[in-house]
């Protein structure tokens, strides 16, 4: 198990070319460099995505996700679901909407299908998860492992008195179930640190990235707050999923989902872990991409925060997608 180190700085997403998942995944340093107290959570962040529109309409959704040029293209992912929570497969250009600080903006590209995922499963297993909780989450957790498709890659963290790396992505899926069947408890819960690490550690890779978190949500002794972990996530491009292991969902884990375009889940009882994560698989499957050049062009080094909303024109569904992005 490799221990995630805290030093100073808290990282920005890298916004030009993506790095590749598989060669900075193994080890991770997460950089703090002050507190974002002036920063409010109240929305999340949008990926630019540098890509022609014209070619981005014609490649595959693998393709999609990867191009890199000098043409601005926001690029959101949504995820629409049914009344039951299921994907709704099938929608088409048309069937959206996007609007941006209140004025409708033209989609200039989309595509829909398995996009590259690259995701960090974040489980706590400090002493508060000792016994059944442990037992149980462990289990599900391999069941999200299996559920992935062979060339999506995971990494497994730990997170207890510190944060270590339980599994790369170099890892077989059976090397890394295995790395999560030895867990044991141990520790208090820093949450907060785990959260800006698991977010550090995914935001910098190609396609759609994920950050699952499995704990009962009690931070015990972290270097970093929870505001600074949601102001974190704001300025990333990670979905979170948030699953709240016991009898409460902390506020913190509702708030991560919402701005980041995830969904937070809450594991009252732990016979139910399993099918919870094999949804959470599934919706990451199923989902759109779409892209458009804002009306009013982008100003480098603005700083400026951009609100989006994302809408679909069909009856009785729902729509979850990141919901602004910052023109740095």
């Amino acid at each position: 198990m490799t221990r995630m180190m805290m030093s100073s700085g808290i990282p920005t997403p890298n916004m030009s070319a993506p790095s590749q998942c598989g060669n900075r995944l193994d080890s991770i340093t997460l950089r703090r460099r002050g507190r974002l107290a002036g920063f409010g959570v109240a929305a999340a962040a949008a990926f630019i995505l540098w890509a022609p529109a014209s070619e981005f309409r014609n490649v595959s959704a693998v393709e999609a996700a990867q191009f890199t040029s000098s043409v601005n293209l926001v690029e959101v992912y949504a995820s629409v679901v049914d009344a039951a929570g299921q994907p709704v497969r099938g929608l088409r250009q048309e069937d959206f909407e996007v609007v941006e600080d209140g004025e409708r903006q033209a989609i200039s590209a989309f595509t829909a299908g398995d996009f590259p995922l690259t995701v960090a499963v974040a489980l706590d297993h400090s002493f508060s998860m000792a016994g059944p909780p442990l037992v149980a989450m462990k289990r599900a957790t391999r069941s999200f492992l299996g559920a992935l498709r062979p060339g999506d890659e995971a990494i497994v963290l730990g997170i207890s008195s510190q944060v270590d790396v339980v599994a790369t992505p170099r890892q077989a899926r059976a090397e890394q179930m295995s790395a999560v069947d030895a867990l044991t408890a141990w520790g208090t819960t820093t949450l907060h640190d785990a959260i800006l690490a698991a977010l550090e550690s995914v935001d910098g890779s190609r396609g759609r990235r994920a950050l699952v978190i499995l704990s009962d949500g009690d931070d015990r002794y972290s270097e970093s707050s929870a505001a600074e972990a949601t102001a974190r996530a704001r300025r990333s491009n990670v979905i979170v999923y948030p699953v709240a292991l016991g009898k409460v969902r902390p506020p913190l884990f509702a708030e991560l989902a919402t701005l980041t375009g995830g969904r937070s889940y809450h594991a009252r009882e732990l016979q139910g872990l399993d099918q919870t994560m094999t949804t959470i698989a599934e919706q990451l499957r199923e989902q759109y991409l779409i892209g458009y050049s804002p009306v009013r062009s982008p100003v480098s080094g603005a700083n400026e925060w951009r609100s989006i909303e994302v809408r679909v024109k069909k009856p009785g569904v729902s729509v979850r997608a990141r919901d602004g992005y910052y023109v740095r």
